[in-house]
């Protein structure tokens, strides 16, 4: 289980970004964080990550401290960050310097596959589009089986039709291993989509607004999105007013 207890982070210039941070990410939930600019919802996801450190509180995965970057943790941003001397399939394997061979092949073989990327395994990241990438970008992330998958909006620059595909890819991956995953994002529309339970954070410094469960089956029910939306919309517009 990944646990967030009471956390805190104060930046060097006196910037409160986040404060009094408590919660609890099952096994196998996926997780939305969503908020206005300022609420430190990427600032969460990079103390989970161990990219930086709390000024307060703990972050712990199966009871170990979060407070470096950890093997069982991986991480998505909004730019695939691909390495442009390897080629795709290269970049998915990356992480698996410590696999034989023919497990890495196969391990790359599927995620690809799985992405809609196997006929793009031998091209260089500079010929895909840009969906093509954060694909590319979302496999690597899945391949080593992570416990926890941080993803900072890795579907933000993307199209609305693009968006949509890369929903269903990131579902079907998800449902091989069931790693937890904590999503940041700003559509509330896709946290209808994605999660399982939906954290609405309140800016200045960032707190928890509202926690709300989400009923949405998968695959896509549009009645229920839509109603899982409007409620997150509203909760969304409150926590913005109260600050303003």
């Amino acid at each position: 289980m990944l646990t967030f207890r009471n956390v805190s982070k104060t930046y060097a210039d006196g910037t409160r970004a986040l404060a009094g941070i408590t919660l609890s990410v099952a096994p196998g939930e996926i997780l939305a964080l969503v908020g206005g600019s300022g609420c430190g919802k990427t600032t969460l996801l990079r103390l989970a990550a161990g990219l930086d450190t709390a000024s307060g509180g703990a972050i712990h995965l199966d009871g170990e401290a979060l407070d470096r970057p950890h093997p069982g943790v991986g991480l998505v941003f909004q730019e695939p960050r691909l390495l442009p001397w390897l080629t795709v399939a290269q970049n998915v394997g990356f992480g698996l310097a410590g696999h034989g061979a023919p497990e890495r092949r196969a391990r790359v073989a599927h995620a690809l596959d799985r992405v809609g990327l196997a006929e793009h395994a031998d091209r260089w990241p500079r010929d895909l589009s840009g969906g093509q990438q954060q694909r590319a970008a979302i496999a690597r992330a899945f391949v080593a089986q992570p416990k926890v998958l941080l993803l900072d909006e890795p579907f933000s620059a993307l199209d609305a039709v693009t968006r949509q595909d890369l929903h269903g890819h990131l579902l079907g991956l998800w449902a091989e291993t069931r790693p937890t995953i904590v999503l940041v994002t700003h559509d509330v529309g896709e946290s209808a989509v994605l999660a399982d339970r939906a954290v609405v954070l309140r800016p200045k410094p960032g707190r928890i607004h509202a926690i709300f469960d989400i009923a949405t089956p998968r695959p896509d029910d549009p009645e229920a999105n839509a109603a899982a939306t409007r409620q997150l919309r509203a909760a969304l517009g409150a926590s913005l007013r109260e600050n303003a």
